[in-house]
Order: C-alpha cells, then structure tokens, then sequence
C-alpha cells in the first residue's frame, strides 16, 4: 500500500512544504488555519497574501495565491494599496506582534480608524522571535526574554499590548475583530474564516490575533510550551469575538 500522505489545504504551495518555521512555531498551524479557510469559501483565484519581515517573512511562498512580502510592518499600507486598486480581490496581511504592534502599530491604528476593507491576521508569541527573543509589545509581566533576563518588570517597561481590544475600541460598527489560540484550531480557523467573510461582505476592517507559540525562544520543552500557551498567556489575552457585525445582523 502507498503510505498515507498528511492532509493539507488545497491553497498550499505544496513544493514549498514542509516549510522553514523551526519546530513547535506557531506559524505554521495559523497558515494551515487561513488554508482552510480559503479553501472553504473558494477564495484562492481572488486571495491577495502579504507577509511581513519577521518570522512571518518565512510564509512568502506558502500558498498558491498571489502573494508579496513587504518590508517591516508595512504590510499593512502595502495590502490596503492592493485592495483600493483591485477592490474585487480578497486581500490579507499577516505579520508578528512585533510588524503589527511596534513598528507597524501606526499602519495598524489609522487602517483601523479608517475602516480598510482588508483582513489582518497577527500572530503574537510573546517576543520578538527572528532576533533573537527580545521583550515585545506582548511580553507578560514577569516574562524572561533575551533583553528582560530577570522578567518584565511592568513598572518600567509597561503591560503587554492588547492588540484585539485596541482594534475593537477604534473601529466602527462593520468591524470584525477576534483573538484566537492555536491551542484551539477549530475556532481559530472560525475565526479567520469569519474575518475573511467579513472583507467579502464589504462591511470593512476584519483582524484576528492568533495565540501562537515560540519554543526555541521560549527555552521551553513540548510540555512547558503548550502550557504557557493554553494557560498563561490567555491569563492577559482573553480568547473571543470582540466584534462581529455579522452576528449583530442576525439579532
């Protein structure tokens, strides 16, 4: 009998697999999850992906969709362009915490403010992981990282960023907004399928923050790792829907 071949998402670039995220990233089970999606509502011939520096940068050629990698935290302006001259494309930015919350925080805010008909999926694993596992806007207090060796220390260096909540207070009615984990895949991925469906109803700006983890920045084993995901960081980064339009329709 041939042996069994792992199940992927049709949108994959299969050549390009497996793919460079080291072992245990997060990245990789976000991407399967916007694969799927893509897949389920028939999207990849109008799927515009853009990808930030940063980790993120190693999903370049992941999908069979067109496909940019930008510079660092400018992928949102970049697919924001996209979307404003081909506005029948179903365009998403995906990017860290560190291409969304730091130096990409000002493209987020004002697409935010502005209610861009885009979808942003950001996966926030606590540190800035290329470089070398520097504090990040969402480093937990306490958190030791390459340049907190003795933890976070709130008092000097502030809480960890709420992405999601921010999103949710400065965008109007259409707006979707979530945080997901990849602890839980199936409402990760009904999440993301919601923020895209969301951009397809023209109702405006859709993002999705995507718990994910980073043990070899981390110094964490299989165990340790999947704890600090599914229970320390949702202790700061509550799991949820903050805004669904979609829902409010229906009431």
């Amino acid at each position: 009998m041939p042996e069994p071949q792992p199940v992927i998402p049709r949108s994959w670039r299969i050549e390009t697999k497996p793919h460079k995220f080291c072992p245990g990233c997060g990245h990789g089970l976000v991407l399967k999850c916007l694969g799927e999606a893509i897949d389920e509502l028939g999207i990849q011939q109008r799927a515009v992906f853009g990808c930030d520096i940063g980790c993120s940068l190693l999903s370049f050629d992941f999908f069979n969709v067109d496909s940019v990698q930008t510079h660092h935290g400018r992928t949102t302006p970049v697919i924001t362009g996209i979307k404003r001259a081909n506005p029948e494309t179903i365009c998403i930015a995906y990017m860290g915490d560190g291409g969304g919350y730091a130096i990409g925080s000002q493209h987020l805010v004002n697409a935010a403010g502005r209610n861009e008909n885009i979808t942003v999926i950001l996966a926030n694993n606590t540190v800035y992981a290329m470089t070398g596992g520097q504090m990040a806007p969402t480093t937990m207090p306490n958190q030791k990282t390459e340049t907190s060796p003795y933890g976070r220390e709130p008092v000097t260096t502030g809480y960890p960023m709420r992405g999601p909540e921010m999103v949710a207070a400065i965008t109007r009615e259409g707006a979707y907004v979530a945080r997901g984990t990849i602890a839980n895949l199936r409402q990760l991925k009904g999440y993301i399928k919601k923020a895209l469906e969301n951009q397809m109803a023209g109702r405006g700006f859709s993002f999705v923050e995507a718990l994910s983890s980073c043990p070899t920045n981390w110094r964490t084993n299989a165990k340790e790792t999947w704890r600090f995901v599914e229970k320390d960081m949702t202790t700061h980064f509550k799991v949820g829907e903050l805004k669904n339009p979609a829902a409010a329709d229906t009431q």
